[in-house]
């Protein structure tokens, strides 16, 4: 473990990794300050850039734009009252009403500073949890990945959005477009209309960059503005900021294990993890009638949350293969691109690659907190930029990232494809993560099953850990849609104040 441990500092600072990861933390920033982009859309868009590297390089590369991207949201959520990530939207509720008492600063610091500690707690869980899992992990047989992969799908869509049906629904479209291709038993092709092309199933990166990225693209055309419409004056009282991380300490760490408990949990992550950090910052605290009005501790606890819940969501993603979070959705199709399977592998033959995501997320934020303390003022001009002038650069990405993927135009016609379908959902109010989890757990669902049942028949339901894992699915299916209530109210009152 030690050496492990010591393997993956030393990859992380090789050549080309590291100015890789400067170059992912470096999108990641632009990514996270831009209201409307999204961590998600920009990980699809960076997805097909990692083909012909290496796996700690492309590792690098994405964990170093997703490690930072709710870090500089905080900041627009702060000063322009418009959360630069979905994941920053409870900075908003005491954030922006300190920039509007003169406090911009001291807010910024607190949540800069706040982020930094969550991610070195949820980093160190990460790391800790290693040893613990392992295991934990060589116990589980195709039955028991079976189930997991099932109860994960199947909180993704209950979480996504407000309509529970809708989730299950879209999730269930996600796994029927998972069988396209060959069948793994037969080879028989399903679904393929009769297209060579499709026999190896739909390519992931078209799918997710057209359902992501497209109707993002088509809402900035259609503003027609730039980002922010506020301009904000000289930022000073960044120290008060830091100091108040460690003044209430006690509301930094707590909210920070909060976040990561969370994000352990396949499906809750930090959407959910912040309005809980924030309930809890409030319910702790003494005197309540700041909170709403510019109340610092209700910065720290959001702040602390979301970044810590980056290292848990990587628990259940590296040791059993299910996704914890959207994001770690898509990092799960990338680990499929380099041709590694989450899971025993990746706490035996491949542990200093594990490692190495703890020092990637802890030195990702570490720069970014640092890169955002000097360059504050300069920062904020970037919500300045015209739509029209960021338009075609994402047009490229979008159709040049669709082309990479195995040089098809049939790539790039999926992507238009997949692109209205978003679209479509976007106005009818249906959540498209659901569709990407059933489509990259699919896969996996239908060969643990077929081998499940050939090996165990019916008996497989019976397994413990199996029944086990229905039950835990079960329960946090109820504890979410309990969870679900106070995060939409506080939603509303984002909404009202924004």
């Amino acid at each position: 473990m030690a050496e492990a441990f010591l393997a993956g500092l030393t990859a992380v600072f090789t050549y080309p990794t590291f100015p890789l990861l400067l170059i992912g933390i470096l999108a990641g920033f632009v990514v996270g300050i831009l209201p409307g982009v999204g961590g998600v859309t920009t990980l699809a868009l960076m997805l097909p850039f990692t083909f012909d590297m290496k796996p700690v390089e492309a590792f690098a590369f994405l964990l170093g734009m997703l490690a930072v991207t709710s870090t500089t949201g905080d900041i627009t959520s702060i000063l322009f009252g418009i959360p630069g990530e979905s994941i920053s939207a409870a900075t908003i509720v005491d954030g922006h009403p300190m920039a509007k008492n003169g406090e911009a600063g001291r807010a910024l610091g607190a949540a800069l500073m706040s982020s930094l500690v969550g991610a070195i707690i949820g980093a160190g869980v990460l790391a800790i949890s290693i040893p613990i899992i392992t295991p934990i992990v060589l116990a589980f047989k195709s039955p028991e990945f079976f189930a997991l992969a099932l109860v994960g799908v199947t909180f993704v869509a209950a979480l996504s959005g407000t309509n529970k049906l809708k989730g299950i629904v879209v999730a269930g479209l996600g796994l029927l477009l998972s069988v396209v291709g060959l069948d793994s038993q037969t080879g028989v092709p399903r679904y393929t209309l009769g297209m060579v092309e499709f026999w190896e199933g739909l390519s992931l990166v078209p799918v997710t960059v057209g359902l992501f990225a497209i109707p993002e693209v088509v809402d900035l055309w259609i503003k027609g503005t730039s980002i922010a419409e506020k301009k904000i004056g000289k930022i000073g009282g960044v120290m008060q900021g830091v100091k108040d991380t460690f003044v209430y300490l006690g509301i930094t760490v707590r909210c920070s294990l909060i976040g990561t408990i969370i994000g352990i949990i396949p499906g809750l992550g930090t959407g959910v993890s912040q309005w809980v950090a924030y309930g809890h910052a409030v319910q702790s605290a003494a005197d309540k009638s700041r909170f709403g009005n510019g109340d610092v501790r209700g910065v720290l606890g959001p702040g602390a949350a979301n970044n810590s819940g980056i290292g848990g969501s990587l628990i259940p993603t590296l040791g059993f293969g299910i996704p914890g979070s959207v994001s770690t959705a898509i990092l799960l199709g990338a680990f499929l691109i380099q041709g590694i399977v989450p899971g025993p592998s990746m706490l035996t033959e491949n542990l200093g690659l594990t490692f190495s995501f703890v020092w990637m997320i802890v030195i990702s934020n570490v720069i970014t907190v640092v890169l955002s303390f000097m360059f504050l003022n300069q920062l904020v001009k970037i919500t300045y930029v015209k739509g029209a002038l960021l338009l075609p650069a994402i047009l490229l990405l979008v159709f040049l990232g669709s082309y990479a993927d195995s040089n098809s135009m049939l790539d790039m016609f999926m992507t238009i494809v997949f692109g209205l379908l978003g679209l479509t959902m976007v106005y009818l109010g249906w959540p498209r993560p659901p569709l990407i989890l059933g489509l990259v757990l699919g896969t996996l669902i239908e060969r643990n099953f077929l081998i499940s049942y050939e090996l165990h028949g019916l008996g497989l339901f019976l397994k413990p850990i199996v029944v086990g894992t229905f039950i835990l699915g079960f329960g946090s299916l109820m504890v979410s849609s309990y969870r679900r209530r106070p995060a939409k109210s506080e939603s509303g009152r984002v909404s009202q104040s924004a």
